[in-house]
């Protein structure tokens, strides 16, 4: 394989695990809802109210293993944000399409 294909390869790799990482449907809400803000564990439960603390808690930890999320104490409060560039750019065009104005 020539070096460009190498790196396409490499490039499909890392695509393809953002992508199943999105889709599934509850951390793909998750990653939505920090588009827009910070928000802690509490906080994000109670715009999930179908997931348990549990099951979010799990959630966040895959998304934080892939370093699509990261975290920042406040306090006694752990804040949840988007930590990976391409993953911002990709929620931000999924809200675009799907949430924005006109649908």
């Amino acid at each position: 394989m020539t070096k460009s294909m190498n790196e396409m390869v490499d490039h499909a790799e890392s695509a393809s695990g953002l992508l199943k990482l999105i889709s599934n449907k509850q951390r793909l809400m998750i990653l939505c809802l920090l588009h827009e803000n910070e928000l802690s564990v509490g906080a994000l439960n109670e715009h999930l109210p179908g997931l348990s603390q549990s099951a979010l808690s799990q959630h966040l930890a895959q998304l934080r293993k892939a370093n699509l999320v990261k975290t920042k104490r406040q306090s006694q409060t752990i804040l949840y944000s988007l930590a990976d560039s391409k993953a911002v750019q990709v929620i931000h065009l999924l809200h675009k399409l799907y949430c924005g104005s006109g649908n």
